[in-house]
């Protein structure tokens, strides 16, 4: 694969490329917002996708046993995560499936608790479904950003139900480590909370290694549901699958219930093949992608040092989403927001989205070729030569 290749998405009905406009009102911004790759997936996913198309029958379709299999066999490889093939439940989707896990798990008014800045639908998700948000910030430090486990301990003394965990975390990109997740695992034992831990970032760690929360909760009595996907791993965001991995039955059981009565249970053949694919023979291509993915962001580091010294790289541990400080050029979210576009023109993930904590920050998407990379920079770099 060569990552260097530039592929033109314009015309693709492409969210990142032909709909910037609509999200942020101009559409000659550079867009290097959402969370997807300019990068095509891995080749024996499009042959097997093409063996499909070449088919040209697409009626009904059921996952095969081989796709529970290759999941669970990466898991066990990637992770050192022995999962039965039928503790998987796969769904449409990570955040349809926290939605749907949030309705089957909480009643109404529940508390859930979030640790910003986060992700941000993880608030639309508690506010649509009229659960009671408790937000957990993550606490500042001269080495980073880390989980403030005393806040954490009162959000769950103030009747906390579920925790929403964010592992890698996205926007900050920090891997936990064991002794964080511990601690976290800890209190959930003490105050009786249910952990969801959404984990599709989990493949693309750049430094140390991803622990899955459930293998830490097994320490302790603590109900976790692990949200995993193929998709951030190989760019297969549109085809839409994803999988739930359940430790006890009684819940899955509840889930899937849950899931039958609003009828979410099809999956297509392009996505099945897909996810089976990348997971039987892509590993190659992804650790190629990581060595590549850790350079523009040891790129995007020194080039902003050098350019832009009021503003700050916070190198990421994990994701292809780059935190980048830029609080010390003293502009509220509103102005830093127009001037991003305006003197920029760069469409980037406005960091206050993320939470108030997320304030002054933007999160630069770097998984493109350098050329691209470098637009954006020149672009940022010419804003702040003309302040």
């Amino acid at each position: 694969m060569d990552f260097e290749k530039v592929i033109d998405r314009n015309k693709t009905n492409s969210m990142k490329w032909d709909f910037v406009a609509d999200r942020y009102g101009s559409s000659d911004l550079w867009p290097m917002w959402v969370a997807d790759m300019d990068f095509q997936a891995p080749q024996p996913v499009l042959d097997a996708m093409q063996e499909v198309l070449n088919h040209g029958i697409f009626g009904y379709h059921r996952r095969p046993k081989s796709l529970r299999e290759a999941t669970t066999a990466w898991l066990q490889k990637r992770f050192d995560w022995k999962c039965d093939n039928d503790q998987l439940v796969f769904t449409p989707g990570v955040v349809p499936a926290i939605s749907h896990l949030i309705q089957t798990f909480t009643n109404k008014d529940d508390g859930i608790i979030i640790q910003p800045p986060v992700y941000y639908p993880f608030y639309a998700l508690i506010n649509n479904n009229e659960r009671k948000l408790l937000r957990n910030p993550l606490k500042e430090t001269d080495n980073g950003f880390t989980v403030d486990l005393d806040d954490l301990e009162k959000k769950m003394q103030d009747g906390a139900k579920m925790l929403l965990l964010c592992s890698p975390h996205n926007p900050i990109g920090r891997v936990w480590s064991y002794q964080e997740l511990d601690s976290i695992a800890k209190l959930c034992e003490k105050y009786n909370v249910f952990v969801v831990s959404d984990e599709i970032h989990a493949d693309l760690v750049l430094e140390g290694k991803h622990i899955p929360f459930s293998k830490v909760a097994a320490d302790r009595n603590v109900e976790t549901i692990t949200c995993m996907a193929p998709s951030k791993t190989f760019n297969l965001a549109a085809l839409q699958l994803s999988y739930v991995v359940f430790e006890k039955k009684a819940s899955q059981k509840a889930y899937e219930a849950h899931l039958q009565r609003q009828f979410v249970e099809i999956d297509n053949p392009f996505a099945t093949v897909a996810a089976e694919a990348a997971y039987r023979e892509g590993e190659a291509w992804l650790e190629k992608l990581l060595e590549y993915v850790r350079e523009n962001v040891q790129y995007v580091k020194e080039y902003i040092e050098s350019n832009i010294p009021e503003m700050k790289v916070i190198k990421p541990e994990g994701t292809y989403l780059v935190w980048v400080d830029m609080r010390n050029l003293n502009m509220e979210s509103s102005k830093l927001q127009s001037w991003l576009r305006e003197e920029g023109k760069l469409a980037l993930s406005d960091g206050h989205i993320f939470g108030d904590e997320g304030a002054g920050f933007a999160r630069i998407n770097v998984a493109c070729p350098r050329e691209n990379v470098d637009e954006g920079l020149r672009r940022l770099k010419n804003a702040y030569d003309n302040m």
